[in-house]
């Protein structure tokens, strides 16, 4: 356990951002399962601007420390690659 009062603030910083985290990724977790069910029902169009969606969500928590950056680019890389295929597939 803390003793010092800095050591008990850096618990309480700890707890919060910890918090804040959590939510972040949860919702990009969201949005990618937004995403991918657009995926399996075929639909492009709500592919595309679900995609549009989780594009800006990972681009927003990478912007923090919750993510890095290259972790986000590579997430949106990879989901692109699926819509893109969808597309190729419709067409």
């Amino acid at each position: 356990m803390a003793h010092s009062l800095s050591a008990k603030k850096r618990v309480r910083q700890n707890a919060k951002a910890n918090t804040i985290n959590r939510a972040r990724k949860s919702q990009v977790k969201t949005q990618i399962k937004k995403f991918e069910a657009a995926l399996t029902e075929g639909d492009a169009a709500k592919a595309q601007d679900e995609f549009r969606a989780v594009t800006k969500k990972l681009d927003q928590v990478s912007s923090t420390s919750t993510m890095h950056k290259k972790t986000a680019a590579r997430k949106k890389s990879r989901l692109a690659k699926k819509l893109n295929a969808l597309q190729a597939k419709k067409a």
